[in-house]
Order: structure tokens, then C-alpha cells, then sequence
């Protein structure tokens, strides 16, 4: 690679090279300023993540790295959303990190360096580029889940979350060294190139099934969804908060890259798969969340059930279909957020957290604004028109009609029904139930958090339209 190949590269991958000196950097700070340091590192990490998403914006479209790294329309809208979830989380663990144990520095270094691994799945164009980017983030998030090493629960959520990691990740090593075996390539286009010249092959589909399978667990799609509901529950909240937005957000961008580039050519193979695992995630995460008494457990099976439907929108395979899934992670993301900035100000007046369904009676007469929001992301995340929330359902069932996928729509309507119950449930505890107990008053951030999101929920009819034409230039780089 000559100089101006390299310099090339290094103007495309910016954002990236930018978080991992960042990183670096913050690691330094850290070591040298001891452990008080841990508010000034983690102001100075949303700082580098912001930058980063400036640099997003000057990046030009190209591959980089011999084919290995692509920057695209699709890449930059996905990113920018992965930076913002990853920004959103550390802003809202910056005043809640001495109640959750992760007032130590080298929690916004392992963010920083997870959302590296986030943006360099985004643009991965190689199996290669691709295994050492979803290392890289799960890695981090193992160390991140088990931070609070005098939580039990922590402790134990850190440890499912990375035997069973391991576990998908060996599956898609399997499944990426028979794609290279009986392709010959580990480079996406390559690997097209060969399936439409050689077509598909028993060997090659089982290939295909195996890195699907990896794939899924990193969205916690069902059968590999185990672990979810155990990490949620048991990782201190900041760090669930991140988990449910900005690693969801990589990997089905990720997915998407893989299936609409890499396995064009055997749509039928792959279509079959991700309406399988589409409808599974849909009726499991609607079914299994309406026992659920801890709050965490309940957004837990509710992200499964939304990883489903976001997957209805990829099974169509079409520019509608792409543009529908991105469209559904926008708008998933702000609904997780304001949800988990109510949950963090879940906090009694004598200062410990509470995490049941049933602590939140009658917060309708304690505090009305919060009431008042948690409505609006409940009703948005059970698919309640006019919210951002029903819209995201919509465009990704429309996506699945036009493609003729009749029975998946229905069944993510029929679930969409069943799911709304645990939503409302909620509801009708804070509107008409007595009052379990007052809560603290929320901290100013979280505050704006869920007040930001609720209002971006209700005024998504007047904002729709810019960012749905973003939405179909992001999912027009495939078509």
C-alpha cells in the first residue's frame, strides 16, 4: 500500500482513527490522574464521540484498506446513530456512576473503544475486517457488563453474556471459513462475484447458516437470545442502557451489509433464515415480557420482540425493506433511551433504585412530567399511531407486503397486538393505581433525556420526511 493509498484510507476511516488515539489518550489520562479521575475522563470521552460524529460528516464515499473498510451513504446515517446512542449513554451515566459502582475511569475507555468496534462493523466489507470489529466491541462489553465487580448480579451478567459470546463467535468463524473455503474470497464483492458465476453450493449454505447464527446473537434475536434477559437484569443500568441502543444499532447494519452484499446472489437461502428468526423474535419477545416484575427484564424481551420486527423490513430484500429497517433503528434507539433515562430516575427518596413494574404506581400524582413521557414511549413502543413508533412498524410491514411476504406481516401485526398489552399494563399502573412510594427527584440530565425523546416521539409526523429521504439515500448505496 503506497502513500497515497494510506493517507486515502486513514481521510475514510477518520471518525474511527480519531476514537482510537481518543481512546488511547483517555487511557493515559486515566493511569496518570488516579482514580478520581473517572468524571473528567468520561466528559472527555463523550467529547472524542462527538468529534468523531463531526468527522463523520466531512467523509467522502470509497473503500479503504485493499477492500477491506467501506464508507457510504448507509455506513454514515448508521454510524451517526451509533455515536449518538453511545453518546447518550455516557452522558447518562456521568452523575449516576457512584450508585452503580462505575465511577472508574476505565468505564468510558471500554465505551469509546466498543463504539470503535461498532462503527468498524458498520463499514466491514471483509469477513476478515468484520470478525476483528465484533471482537473488538464484545470484548469491551463483556469487561463493561461485569464492571461492578461488588454486584453479584454484575458479576454474573458479565460471565453469561461472555461464555455465550464466545460461543457465537466460534459459530461465525465456522460458518466464515466455510464461506471462504468454498468461495475462495473473505471480501464481500468477491464473494458475490463467485456465487453468481459458481451458484450456491450444500456446503455454502451451511456456511451462510452459521454466520447468520452468530450474527443473530449480537441482536439478541431468538433462538440465540439467552443471554439478554440475564445481562439486562444484571448489569448495572448505565450499562444496559448502552447495551440496548448503540451495539443493536451495529449489528443490523452489519447484518444488513453481509446479506444485501456478500449473499445477493442466494437471497432465497437467506430470505428463508431471517423470516425464521424474524417471527420467533417477534412471538417470543411479545409472549415472554408479559410475565416479566423487573423493569429490566421487560425492556429486555420488548428488544427481542423489536429486533424481530426490525428483521421483517431485511426479509423483503428490498430498497423499501433496507430503508424501513433503518428508519425502525432511529426510532428504536430514542424510544430505548427515553425509557432507560426514566428507569435511572427510578430512585426512592432514601437514595437506592428500584427496578420493579409495580414501583411505578400511581407516579401519575408523584410526578406527572415523567408519567407523562413514560406514556408516550410506552404507546410508541407498542406501535400506537400517530407516534414515531407506529411508523417504524409501518414502513417495514409495508416493505414485507410489497414483497409478498403476507404471513410475516399479519403474524408482526398479530404479535404488535400481544405486545401492546405489557406496554399498556404499565401505563395503567402509573395513571390508576396508588402510589408505591415518591421517587427522588430525577437528576437535570435524565430529565432532558426522556423529555428530548418523548418529544422527538410526538413530533416525528413534522420531522418524518427529512429524515425518511435520509433514510431511502442511506438504503439506496445497495440498490
Amino acid at each position: 500500500m503506497n502513500a497515497d493509498i494510506l493517507v486515502a484510507s486513514l481521510h475514510l476511516s477518520l471518525p474511527e482513527v480519531t476514537l482510537a488515539i481518543g481512546a488511547l489518550a483517555l487511557l493515559m489520562i486515566g493511569v496518570f490522574t488516579g482514580e478520581r479521575s473517572s468524571g473528567l475522563v468520561t466528559w472527555l470521552a463523550i467529547a472524542v464521540l462527538v468529534i468523531a460524529g463531526v468527522l463523520l460528516t466531512t467523509t467522502g464515499d470509497g473503500v479503504a484498506y485493499n477492500g477491506a473498510f467501506v464508507a457510504d451513504p448507509f455506513a454514515r446515517f448508521m454510524k451517526m446513530l451509533t455515536l449518538v446512542a453511545s453518546i447518550v449513554a455516557l452522558f447518562l451515566s456521568a452523575g449516576q456512576a457512584k450508585v452503580f459502582g462505575l465511577d472508574r475511569f476505565e468505564y468510558p475507555v471500554l465505551v469509546v473503544l466498543a463504539t470503535l468496534g461498532m462503527l468498524l462493523m458498520i463499514s466491514a466489507n471483509d469477513m476478515m475486517s468484520l470478525y476483528m470489529a465484533l471482537e473488538l466491541q464484545s470484548l469491551a462489553a463483556y469487561v463493561v457488563a461485569a464492571m461492578n465487580r461488588d454486584d453479584l448480579r454484575s458479576t454474573e451478567a458479565g460471565l453469561k453474556y461472555f461464555v455465550l459470546g464466545a460461543l457465537s463467535s466460534g459459530m461465525l468463524l465456522y460458518g466464515m471459513s466455510l464461506v471462504y473455503g468454498f468461495t475462495g474470497h473473505t471480501g464481500f464483492v468477491e464473494i458475490a462475484a463467485a456465487l453468481s458465476a459458481d451458484g450456491r453450493s450444500l456446503g455454502l449454505v451451511f456456511g451462510l447458516v452459521f454466520v447468520l447464527a452468530g450474527v443473530a446473537f449480537k441482536i439478541s434475536a431468538v433462538p440465540f437470545h439467552m443471554w439478554t434477559p440475564d445481562v439486562y437484569e444484571g448489569a448495572p443500568t448505565p450499562v444496559t442502557t448502552f447495551f440496548a441502543g448503540a451495539p443493536k444499532i451495529a449489528a443490523i447494519a452489519m447484518l444488513v451489509r453481509v446479506v444485501i452484499t456478500a449473499f445477493e446472489p442466494i437471497q432465497l437461502d437467506w430470505q428463508q433464515i431471517i423470516v425464521f428468526i424474524s417471527i420467533a423474535s417477534m412471538v417470543l419477545g411479545s409472549f415472554a415480557a408479559i410475565g416479566q416484575k423487573n423493569i429490566k427484564r421487560l425492556m429486555a424481551y420488548s428488544s427481542i420482540g423489536h429486533m424481530g420486527y426490525a428483521l421483517v423490513g431485511l426479509s423483503a430484500g428490498s430498497m423499501a425493506g433496507v430503508r424501513g429497517v433503518v428508519l425502525y433503528m432511529l426510532i428504536y434507539m430514542v424510544m430505548t433511551l427515553g425509557t432507560f433515562a426514566c428507569i435511572l430516575a427510578m430512585r426512592r427518596k432514601e437514595g437506592h433504585h428500584v427496578e420493579q413494574v409495580d414501583d411505578l404506581a400511581g407516579l401519575s400524582q408523584t410526578n406527572p412530567f415523567m408519567a407523562v413521557v413514560l406514556t408516550i414511549l410506552m404507546f410508541s413502543l407498542a406501535g400506537i399511531p400517530p407516534l414515531a413508533g407506529f411508523f417504524a412498524k409501518y414502513f417495514v410491514f409495508m416493505a414485507a407486503i410489497e414483497a409478498k411476504l403476507y404471513a410475516l406481516a399479519v403474524i408482526g401485526v398479530l404479535a404488535s397486538v400481544v405486545g401492546a398489552y405489557y406496554y399498556l399494563r404499565v401505563i395503567k399502573l402509573m395513571w390508576f393505581d396508588e402510589p408505591a412510594g415518591e421517587f427522588a427527584r430525577p437528576a437535570g440530565s435524565l430529565k432532558l433525556v426522556y423529555g428530548l425523546s418523548g418529544l422527538f416521539i410526538v413530533g416525528y409526523v413534522i420531522v418524518g420526511g427529512p429524515i425518511g429521504a435520509a433514510a431511502e439515500a442511506a438504503a439506496r448505496t445497495f440498490f
